[in-house]
């Protein structure tokens, strides 16, 4: 099927997932790039491919071919890609596991991506979306990931309850303070095993009320003259730590 009408309904429908509500309504969202497309395939979640006329990929799923002036009004990017992807959401493990990042109003897209990122990287089994933190399938957040969050599970829930669930695993769950908190580096292996390791936002840091459920915290050792680090470099720093062995 070749698209050609800006006004084309199905046109319309992909325009709309750019806002969060109407992702959360279809229970679908949009990749793009080659990559990207790429890792939604492996897990299983392309409804249907988006290509420019003309353009060859080779995949066993339904494609829909359209315009270069479709592709710019449906893409998020200034330069869009000849291949994107209609996908739909993944189903996540309502299990938390052992080693668990919990994310308390992140609210930079590109922040929650490189989080989500390391978290793979450095062997976290799920990450925590507290309320207000920014949508994981929001298009910006997808980029900075580069495919991870397919890799990795991701649940959204109320961090108290998390935190409590945690605890009643005998989990200790960890916050970030500098005074009177634990270098992270000092970590003996056992105490790296298993964890709950709570992220705070940008400006605020972590709420006062989940603050308290925190069984401990931790800093990151560095150069007196420097205030504080980037949400998302801190939390690849801690993780990497937790996961020396």
């Amino acid at each position: 099927m070749l698209i050609t009408s800006l006004d084309n309904d199905r046109v319309k429908d992909y325009v709309k997932l750019k806002n969060r509500k109407y992702r959360e309504k279809t229970n679908t969202f949009l990749v793009e790039g080659m990559h990207l497309v790429l890792e939604a395939y492996k897990r299983g979640i392309i409804v249907e491919l988006i290509l420019e006329q003309n353009e060859l990929l080779p995949l066993p799923v339904p494609a829909v071919y359209v315009t270069n002036e479709i592709l710019h009004k449906i893409s998020t990017l200034e330069n869009p890609s000849p291949v994107m992807a209609l996908c739909k959401k993944m189903e996540m493990n309502q299990d938390l596991g052992k080693r668990v990042l919990l994310l308390d109003e992140i609210q930079d897209p590109g922040n929650l991506g490189t989080i989500i990122r390391s978290a793979c990287a450095f062997d976290v089994d799920t990450v925590v979306l507290g309320k207000n933190t920014v949508d994981l399938y929001n298009p910006k957040v997808i980029r900075a990931t580069q495919g991870m969050l397919f890799h990795i599970n991701i649940v959204s829930r109320n961090l108290k309850e998390a935190i409590q669930e945690l605890k009643a695993q005998g989990i200790a769950v960890y916050g970030t303070k500098v005074e009177c908190g634990q270098d992270v580096r000092s970590f003996k292996a056992k105490d790296k095993a298993q964890f709950g390791l709570v992220m705070g936002n940008e400006g605020n840091g972590i709420n006062p009320q989940i603050m308290k459920l925190c069984d401990g915290f931790l800093y990151i050792e560095m150069n007196p003259d420097v205030e504080s680090l980037n949400v998302a470099i801190a939390s690849s720093i801690i993780l990497y730590e937790l996961n020396r062995r």
